[in-house]
């Protein structure tokens, strides 16, 4: 087995809540939608519309929203969980120190930021849907 790439796919409860928050707080972008429909894909979420699936990029990180009512259907092996489980996911960026100040002064449940015992400055943030997300930068020597 070689394996190419790891495409987080996140169980929500409001896909445009999501994708404002992602795009607002760190800069995602929409790069497709599947309308409640199901009868195609859009690259812009429509007012009046609901979504039952998105995905959104910043860089090379993508990451995949799907409603639950969606998720649970075709992810037949989810359980009933918690909506964030117990999983964080950890991005390595560029400009930890700009990006915690941009958040910083917004009203979102977050950690102040640090430099770990592993040589990382970091920071944790809880997204809408009780996920939680790491921002990091390795510190210079």
């Amino acid at each position: 087995m070689k394996a190419g790439k790891l495409t987080p796919n996140l169980e929500v409860v409001n896909i445009k809540q999501t994708v404002d928050f992602y795009s607002e707080n760190f800069g995602f972008e929409l790069v497709m939608a599947v309308p409640e429909s199901m009868d195609g894909v859009e690259q812009a979420l429509a007012d009046g519309k609901e979504y039952v699936y998105a995905l959104l990029q910043k860089d090379q990180v993508e990451l995949m929203f799907q409603r639950s009512d969606s998720f649970k259907t075709d992810v037949v092996l989810s359980t009933e969980p918690g909506i964030g489980a117990s999983v964080s996911f950890y991005m390595e960026v560029e400009g930890v120190v700009e990006l915690y100040g941009k958040l910083k002064g917004k009203a979102l449940q977050m950690t102040e930021l640090k430099t770990a015992w592993y040589g990382m400055q970091e920071f944790y943030v809880k997204d809408i849907n009780g996920y939680i997300l790491a921002f990091a930068e390795k510190v210079d020597a």
